[in-house]
């Protein structure tokens, strides 16, 4: 049985400053359109739900391991300054968030195509964290952007 590391990713967020409680406004904010009176606790247990995979787990523990090591200039070159830039012709980021999205069907990578376009909230707070030379957040603002728009996929299909 795969070991689920649940608890260590919503740690390892909130460590980086993006709580739960954080994202599901977005969700609803997002969904508003479709469901208007969506309940802040289906936000909530569909951004759980999301975090409780696996593959969700695995890339967001790998993009966070690899800001954190951009940001302490540990990541062989020409990679380390590509990521600690985040370099506009690097995508590795968006790629590693399709682990996520492929999970929930095409309207995730939509959705996830909105938010990283749009950049609202805690997702916009971390790319311009980095851009005014905070920390690296080359991945953080994806894997973030992909968990909102996997919850707002997953209620799209299952909300009666």
């Amino acid at each position: 049985m795969t070991p689920d590391y649940y608890q260590e990713v919503v740690d390892a967020l909130a460590e980086r400053g993006v709580t739960l409680d954080a994202l599901a406004p977005m969700v609803i904010e997002g969904q508003k359109d479709h469901i208007p009176d969506l309940p802040y606790e289906t936000a909530l247990t569909s951004i759980e739900h999301v975090l409780h995979k696996t593959e969700s787990q695995d890339a967001i523990l790998t993009g966070l391991a690899l800001d954190d090591l951009a940001q302490a200039g540990k990541l062989p070159e020409p990679l380390q300054t590509r990521v600690q830039e985040d370099s506009s012709t690097y995508g590795i980021d968006e790629q590693l968030v399709m682990s996520i999205l492929g999970l929930y069907g095409t309207i995730s990578w939509t959705n996830f195509g909105f938010l990283d376009r749009t950049k609202p909230g805690i997702i916009g707070e971390l790319n311009d964290a980095q851009k005014n030379g905070g920390r690296v957040n080359t991945f953080i603002d994806d894997l973030v952007a992909a968990i909102v728009a996997a919850a707002e996929a997953r209620i799209a299909h299952d909300y009666k």
